[in-house]
């Protein structure tokens, strides 16, 4: 059931990793299959991700229930159930091991994860110095893809649109002794849409700054309509410190121009400055703005909800990504993550990898 379960999710477009469908299978074997509001909680609780997911879970739910019910499969309490997670080293070692293990009285779920697989969920605060590295080499295989606007300009199509292209239609007439055989037609061209990403570098942002800063170099790298500042006491742009092929130099560049790097959170007046000098004046205007940042703010919350309403307005989408997002139980009542929430399109995790290529694709859309 749980198995199928998944599959359902993960064909209406939810992600559901690995080690969320041994979480669901260890709840099932705690609250049973029989009751079926336990088994909605029971998967709500572990398989989704981000709270966007919830409408299409319930959907999914419904008809699976519904499906399972009226198909007759009798809905009963499964034996006990153990759960493995190995990575490929222990599947290794126990290829190789010749002694005999004690065989489980019900039946065994293997998930086996690659040593990837582990690190893309790990969380960065967790993660130590060889894992860091490798997941900024990781971040270099991203496939981000840049977001487009439509421009006024216009440009020929194959397909038919609600805007003939009388020159054309009439050049192409002139070749088949004046019949319009063939009607052409334009559409709109498009247009790269500027990327920027703010990211906190105050104290209590230490343990993912640096790491989501050389997440800023990934994108930034060989791209010209994307831009980074950092934010904490004060505003600080990166971008041209960031655009250098070798990371090693782009990170050593970037720190030393940042002034305020573990210090106190402003971040109402730092998007004031940005609001004044950047923003306002067009570089946001229609944008993909994304803030990375926990929301801690020492500042007045009324001045960040005024500058995050006054950014809101003029993008074209408005991003924040917090790293303790995922973290169980949590709630937005830091005193600037709800004065900033009301204004955001979109509330994202940020403390895995995984979580980043979620980023990348919500950037892309």
């Amino acid at each position: 059931m749980a198995a199928a379960f998944c599959s359902v999710l993960r064909g209406a477009g939810v992600e559901v990793s690995l080690n969320r469908t041994q979480s669901f299978l260890e709840a099932l074997t705690r609250v049973g299959v029989g009751d079926r509001a336990s088994v909605y909680w029971a998967g709500r609780a572990t398989l989704l991700g981000d709270p966007e997911s919830i409408e299409v879970y319930d959907r999914a739910f419904a008809v699976f229930w519904e499906h399972r019910r009226s198909s007759g499969r009798p809905v009963e309490e499964p034996p006990p159930i153990q759960v493995t997670l190995a990575t490929d080293e222990e599947s290794e070692d126990a290829d190789s091991g010749d002694g005999e293990e004690e065989q489980p009285d019900g039946p065994v779920i293997h998930l086996r994860y690659s040593d990837v697989e582990v690190l893309r969920h790990k969380d960065f605060a967790e993660c130590e110095p060889a894992e860091l590295e490798e997941l900024r080499r990781l971040m270099d295989e991203f496939r981000y893809r840049v977001p487009t606007r439509p421009s006024r300009r216009l440009v020929a199509t194959s397909r038919r649109s609600r805007r003939p292209d009388l020159r054309r239609t009439v050049r192409r007439a002139m070749a088949t002794g004046g019949e319009p055989v063939r009607r052409e037609f334009r559409r709109p061209d498009r247009r790269p849409r500027r990327v920027i990403l703010l990211v906190d570098v105050s104290g209590s942002m230490e343990a993912y700054a640096r790491v989501l800063l050389r997440f800023a170099h990934a994108v930034i790298m060989g791209r010209t309509r994307v831009e980074a500042f950092t934010i904490g006491t004060r505003l600080t742009r990166v971008t041209r410190e960031l655009a250098s092929l070798d990371p090693d130099a782009a990170m050593k560049a970037a720190a030393a121009s940042v002034q305020d790097w573990s210090g106190g959170t402003r971040l109402g007046d730092t998007l004031r400055e940005f609001n004044d000098r950047w923003a306002v004046r067009g570089m946001a205007r229609g944008a993909v703005v994304v803030v990375l940042s926990d929301g801690w703010d020492r500042g007045d919350p009324t001045v960040l909800a005024e500058q995050m309403q006054r950014l809101h307005r003029v993008t074209h989408r408005l991003v924040w990504v917090n790293p303790l997002k995922h973290t169980p139980g949590y709630a937005p009542l830091a005193r600037g993550m709800a004065a900033a929430l009301p204004h955001v399109d979109r509330f994202l995790e940020g403390h895995a990898l995984d979580s980043l290529e979620n980023l990348v694709a919500v950037i892309s859309d």
